[in-house]
């Protein structure tokens, strides 16, 4: 998007990314809705188009469809969502409209944001558009999709436990999950408060930093939000990465990880060298455990969230003349089995007798997580991994196996665990199919993540 010539018109925009659209959707599903004036809205901002207009002026782009759009429906792919139409927008999308963006739709998500594949759609799930047999990541899948197809130059997503991440890697995209508090949650339909984080999906790193420094900052609405400065993260880009130091932690690359996805690790760690970054050896120990106090965490706090969703409010409401029959009802046809598994998961750990064997000892491991990032990123500025274990799997490979599908996020949770910025970006693809390629950076150094990104994607160019 930066440096791009005036001369390119949003209605031009538009309307490549519907020709993109009519030709594939059908086949890939990434939206859940379209917005009917596209057309006319690009018109109207090449009409009044400013003198001095922002670089996401008048482009297209997508959201997630669990990140509330004033009057544009916003299911969060579930049935006790449907029809739901919001009074309000994200902050993230209003900060994007002020600069004159342009919403395209709302993308196709695992129901709630509960699940690695969107597979767990209530509205059908959408397909790799590398290889459309199998499955583009979730749960920000759609938008994967969206960016990886050519609908939209940059989606938004969200993350709990790599939902950014994991689907740019699947799809061969650029996936950037900020800190957490750099951008307001504001308007993001909460999954796990203490985890979830709106994110991006691009083409490339300069695209991430571009929208990255519109969308972040504080924000009154979150009281989590950080007042930290908001980068000139180009400008950033624009300083090289020749000095920095990374790791290799082999924790990451340990049994589990597909030898091929190993390999290009190794290779883009060559790559960084060659660029003039230093290595040095670090550790993460607690790395295995972060999968199992993931699943602790993230289930407690979704039952305590998703208690608001009873159907008395918005959505569908199941008949009933007994109220807590009308709410038994109305959950048990509005959830899909993804989510109800999670619900009941979080509603045992956090039962009397429970809340200390379980939910305790995930929190202790959790400060033990981040007290180990802390000392490695004393010793290095950036930490090299994959992104997932594998390429993207199978249609129904992993749907019966709820552990297995857990593990295609075990590399991309311990970020969220602790709160650090991170990103994934295409390797050289194995068999075919998209490698990702993961950095972290310590929490609010996005600066610093995305000099060695630009000077990653560019050795692996």
């Amino acid at each position: 998007m930066a440096g791009w010539s005036t001369a390119i018109t949003s209605v031009s925009l538009v309307e490549e990314a519907l020709s993109a659209i009519e030709a594939r959707e059908e086949e890939l599903h990434s939206f859940l809705t379209l917005l009917p004036d596209a057309v006319e809205a690009a018109e109207a901002l090449d009409r009044d188009r400013p003198a001095q207009a922002g670089p996401l002026y008048g482009i297209p782009y997508a959201v997630k469809d669990n990140i509330v759009t004033e009057g544009v429906r916003t299911t969060a792919a579930s049935r006790i969502l449907e029809g739901y139409l919001p009074p309000y927008s994200a902050t993230a999308v209003e900060r994007l409209q002020a600069q004159g963006a342009l919403l395209l739709g709302k993308t196709n998500l695992d129901e709630f944001a509960m699940g690695s594949s969107t597979e767990w759609s209530a509205f059908g799930p959408s397909r790799n558009p590398v290889d459309p047999s199998r499955v583009p990541g979730g749960s920000s899948g759609g938008s994967a999709v969206a960016v990886a197809a050519g609908y939209c130059r940059y989606a938004l997503g969200s993350e709990t436990g790599g939902s950014v991440r994991q689907p740019a890697a699947f799809c061969g995209c650029v996936g950037l999950k900020p800190s957490y508090g750099r951008v307001s949650r504001y308007g993001l339909i909460a999954f796990a408060s203490s985890l979830d984080q709106i994110g991006v999906l691009t083409g490339d790193v300069r695209d991430a930093g571009v929208v990255l420094g519109a969308i972040a900052g504080r924000d009154p609405h979150d009281q989590t939000s950080v007042d930290a400065p908001v980068q000139d993260y180009l400008a950033e880009i624009g300083r090289g990465a020749r000095g920095l130091r990374f790791g290799v932690p082999a924790e990451y690359l340990a049994q589990g990880v597909d030898p091929a996805v190993r390999d290009e690790v190794l290779r883009a760690a060559d790559l960084l060298e060659a660029q003039g970054l230093e290595r040095r050896e670090v550790s993460l120990a607690h790395t295995s455990y972060a999968l199992d106090a993931y699943y602790i965490i993230a289930p407690a706090e979704a039952s305590s969230n998703l208690a608001r969703f009873d159907g008395m409010r918005y959505g569908p409401r199941a008949a009933s003349d007994e109220l807590v029959e009308a709410y038994r009802a109305t959950r048990g046809e509005g959830f899909g089995p993804e989510v109800k598994r999670r619900i009941l998961l979080g509603t045992y750990v956090l039962s009397a007798g429970y809340y200390d064997t379980y939910y305790l000892r995930a929190q202790k491991l959790r400060t033990l997580l981040r007290r180990e990032f802390t000392e490695a990123f004393d010793a290095v500025d950036v930490l090299l991994t994959p992104t997932t274990p594998t390429t993207a799997f199978r249609f129904g490979e992993n749907t019966e196996d709820p552990l297995a599908m857990y593990m295609a996020d075990a590399l991309t949770i311990p970020a969220n665990l602790a709160g650090l910025c991170a990103i994934s970006l295409p390797g050289r693809p194995a068999q075919g199919l998209p490698v990702g390629l993961q950095l972290m950076a310590a929490p609010m150094r996005e600066d610093i993540l995305l000099r060695a990104a630009a000077a990653l994607e560019e050795a692996v160019r």
